[in-house]
């Protein structure tokens, strides 16, 4: 949100401020008090603008998505058909074509769109973390475990878990997405039970994955395993036709 301050204010220019865009308009001399709550208001505001999207993303992500191009027009209808079934999809593109807005569209038009959207990030995040964040621990199983978590995918159970980034997942990590894939079974940190959940997973990456596998940063078989169902997503400038709308 941009805030204006100024000694050289007018009517017309907080006018001409607030139509391009700007939240508000304050003059000088300052009111440090009207400042604060001014700058206070504009973080209420961007937050709530950020929880709409997100509950957008999660309700109807594809209200979002521009494709008057023929390759957008394809891979929507190769969603619409993947939403009637339960198929692992593997979504691949370059960073910042909409493999999010798509993985959620896909799943607001399943039959699990009652259930859960869970995405995580699998990037810039420690192994331990994550092993944490997806599988969840027991109170006790290491320093900071104050209680009992639950990970995402009891979270996700009956929806969809998203996993982002993909190619970023250390190894020691693909090897228990493959036991999940294999047994449909999850395990928190410092438990002996295992747990059944029914998931579905959505997986996306920038990383030509084929590549990855004989250079030993990404495993075959969990490759294998998630490459059931692909899913392009073209850039921008193989799309021209989307660049006007």
């Amino acid at each position: 949100e941009v805030i204006i301050l100024t000694a050289f204010g007018t009517i017309a220019d907080a006018v001409d401020a607030m139509k391009t865009g700007a939240y508000d308009y304050l003059t000088k001399p300052l009111d440090p008090g009207r400042l604060v709550i001014t700058v206070r208001r504009a973080g209420e505001r961007r937050a709530l603008a950020r929880e709409i999207t997100e509950l957008r993303a999660q309700v109807g992500g594809s209200e979002r998505i521009i494709a008057a191009s023929a390759p957008m027009q394809a891979v929507l209808r190769t969603l619409a058909k993947l939403a009637e079934t339960d198929s692992t999809v593997l979504m691949t593109g370059e960073s910042g074509v909409g493999k999010d807005l798509l993985a959620a569209a896909l799943h607001s038009q399943s039959g699990r769109r009652t259930g859960k959207f869970v995405p995580i990030n699998c990037g810039g995040i420690t192994e331990t973390i994550l092993e944490s964040e997806l599988f969840g621990h027991r109170k006790g199983a290491f320093t900071g475990a104050v209680s009992d978590k639950k990970g995402l995918f009891e979270e996700a159970h009956k929806g969809v878990l998203f996993l982002d980034e993909i190619g970023e997942m250390p190894l020691m990590m693909q090897v228990r997405l493959l036991r999940f894939l294999q047994a449909g079974e999850v395990r928190r940190i410092g438990d002996t039970d295992t747990r059944r959940v029914d998931v579905r997973l959505i997986l996306a990456t920038h990383r030509n994955l084929e590549e990855e596998v004989p250079a030993g940063r990404f495993r075959q078989d969990f490759y294998y395993r998630i490459n059931v169902v692909t899913v392009h997503i073209p850039p921008l400038r193989e799309r021209p036709d989307d660049i006007q709308p």
